[in-house]
């Protein structure tokens, strides 16, 4: 038995973007005169920019010094920040063995989309030149509720056309995992640092997805159902 669609996080999973991401918080800190290290920065993986907005002000208790329209604006500088750092990545900024995995997918017939809640996703894919490799790519301003809320994920199910359990979902953070255990879903984690909710199958790196070995465990997840 095989999955009928791959459904892939961004970030820590396609690419990494984190330096590009910690670069532009610190350019906006720096002017804000915010104290933000790479700690904080832990802290903002797998969350939304308002939201990390909010912890970076939380940080350094300023959170009540700005207005909702101000963190917006902060929020889109940040993002503008962001966007000119990005269109400096190359292809060398793809993870180990994702193209090649992208291309047994291919091989296979097999559906594959992006889960993500950056609203840069599409930038970031054509600037790798990856992007004719998905099929569906979220819009995450359409997406209401950030992970762990399984919708970015069940968004994807249903575009590509399927349900719940005849999807993969590849991730590299605890509230994805989650994100794809409540849409239903087998789940992939990438070096996950396991708070609460555990991969179906974890591993190390992206150098490790092997799509056979994922089928065996799809298969005895499905069986086990």
């Amino acid at each position: 038995m095989q999955p009928k669609a791959f459904i892939f996080d961004l970030d820590g999973v396609l690419t990494s973007t984190d330096k590009y991401h910690f670069l532009a918080w610190k350019q906006l800190a720096d002017r804000l005169g915010l104290d933000f290290t790479e700690t904080v920065n832990e802290k903002l993986k797998g969350v939304d920019r308002l939201t990390s907005l909010e912890i970076i002000l939380a940080h350094n208790g300023v959170s009540d010094k700005f207005s909702d329209s101000e963190k917006a604006a902060l929020a889109n500088e940040k993002n503008e920040y962001y966007k000119t750092l990005i269109l400096k990545m190359t292809k060398a900024d793809i993870l180990p063995g994702i193209e090649n995995f992208l291309a047994v997918l291919r091989e296979k017939g097999i559906k594959t989309g992006v889960a993500s809640v950056s609203k840069n996703a599409d930038t970031v894919l054509s600037v790798l030149n990856i992007k004719n490799r998905f099929d569906y790519i979220a819009d995450a301003a359409k997406v209401t509720k950030p992970k762990p809320d399984p919708e970015i994920f069940a968004l994807c199910a249903s575009e590509l056309g399927f349900e719940g359990n005849d999807c993969v979902g590849v991730e590299d953070a605890q509230s994805g995992i989650e994100a794809i255990t409540a849409a239903g879903m087998f789940s992939v984690g990438i070096g996950v640092e396991v708070t609460s909710v555990h991969p179906r199958l974890e591993l190390g790196s992206t150098a490790e997805l092997d799509f056979e070995k994922i089928c065996e465990a799809y298969t005895a997840w499905r069986n086990s159902q």
